[in-house]
């Protein structure tokens, strides 16, 4: 890839010089593409309202670069990061589903010729934008000179993507499943997916609780034994509530007497007495049933907070404390304008069944307005 200047494309080629076939002229050639560079790094911005989590002066920032040989390949790859990475991401890991869109021309990353967003909806009705991929164009080649030779032999500008998540998604975690006791996590992404509490260490039940542990690790489950029978009950298991800890296995003298102990669903809010013999299956069995109830947790709070109306006046009045959906056409040409002065941006469009467009032009598209963080 030949460049006119010291850009990121022209390291990226300093780095693959080695390995990467050149044309005569040095330059990357078309089978030499897609060039894909995935960066991390720790961002300082000025910020004047800092949030915890969601706005502040440094982040750590996931981001992302390729460049193609066509616009169809980039194109696809902009929805692949977004449906298949980012979103992937989002549901299977962090249970946080969102709603995806195309992005208007206003609300548009500067330079590109289309965002595509997730957009989440955290507890008090406000969006959160997720991730972003971006469809860059050719706009970005043509200013820093970056090309590529064809099959040809003819240099020509590549067509690039570019796609970032923040540290701002542990903050949609917080706020999205959090409870007034606490955090809930996700057993995909909890540092402890359980927690065996020994109520006290008489009649063998801190052995009992050991044992435990032991088979629970044997299963890959990361697993965490609080055996500080010196402390109280009542506050280790507060302790572990806070924190969010998927599962909590009680068991004590009396638990054991019987061959049983208790297991507490933080997700569920719930409790039921388990069988010892086995127990470290039925464990791991529950763990799948808390990931997928706080996913459908999640996704009934965007279905109380999205409301379909018709107008923007009523767009305005539901956007303040919720989501709205209504027609794009509804908005119109200073419909935009009209939603900032209330602080309502439009957060993504898209078709009235919710799957992507590419036209922010076509016909029946369905814009979803709300407050932002």
């Amino acid at each position: 890839m030949a460049s006119s200047s010291r850009s990121r494309w022209s390291c990226a080629r300093r780095r693959r010089r080695s390995s990467t076939p050149r044309s005569p002229s040095g330059s990357i050639r078309t089978r030499d593409l897609p060039l894909l560079v995935n960066n991390w790094a720790n961002i300082v911005r000025w910020e004047l309202r800092p949030r915890l989590f969601l706005r502040s002066t440094e982040f750590l920032w996931q981001e992302g670069h390729t460049a193609h040989a066509s616009e169809a390949e980039a194109h696809g790859f902009a929805l692949r990061i977004l449906r298949d990475v980012y979103d992937s991401l989002l549901v299977e890991l962090l249970a946080l589903p969102s709603l995806a869109g195309l992005k208007t021309r206003t609300e548009t990353f500067a330079g590109a010729v289309r965002t595509w967003t997730l957009e989440g909806v955290m507890r008090d009705g406000k969006a959160l934008q997720l991730g972003t991929s971006h469809e860059l164009g050719q706009g970005f080649a043509k200013a820093f000179g970056t090309e590529f030779s064809d099959a040809g032999g003819v240099r020509r500008h590549p067509w690039q993507t570019s796609w970032a998540m923040t540290t701002r998604l542990i903050g949609a975690l917080i706020m999205v499943h959090g409870d007034d006791r606490g955090m809930r996590l996700p057993p995909a992404v909890a540092p402890a997916q359980v927690v065996v509490l020994a109520v006290n260490d008489e009649g063998g039940a801190g052995d009992a609780a050991r044992r435990l542990v032991d088979e629970l690790r044997a299963l890959d489950v990361r697993v965490r034994l609080d055996d500080r029978v010196e402390q109280s009950f009542g506050r280790r298991a507060i302790n572990w509530e806070l924190k969010g800890v998927p599962l909590r296995v009680d068991l004590g003298p009396r638990d054991l007497a019987v061959g049983q102990a208790t297991l507490v669903s933080r997700a569920r809010d719930s409790r039921a007495p388990i069988p010892l013999d086995g127990a470290a299956q039925r464990i791991v069995d529950a763990l799948a049933g808390e990931q997928t109830a706080l996913l459908a947790d999640a996704r009934r709070l965007i279905d109380d907070r999205l409301v379909a109306v018709e107008s923007l006046a009523d767009a305005i009045e539901h956007g303040g404390s919720g989501l709205a959906a209504l027609p794009w056409s509804a908005i119109g040409t200073d419909g935009e304008r009209e939603l900032a002065r209330h602080g309502i941006t439009v957060r993504c469009l898209h078709q009235p069944d919710g799957t992507l467009t590419s036209d922010r032009d076509a016909d029946g598209l369905r814009a979803i307005v709300a407050r932002a963080y």
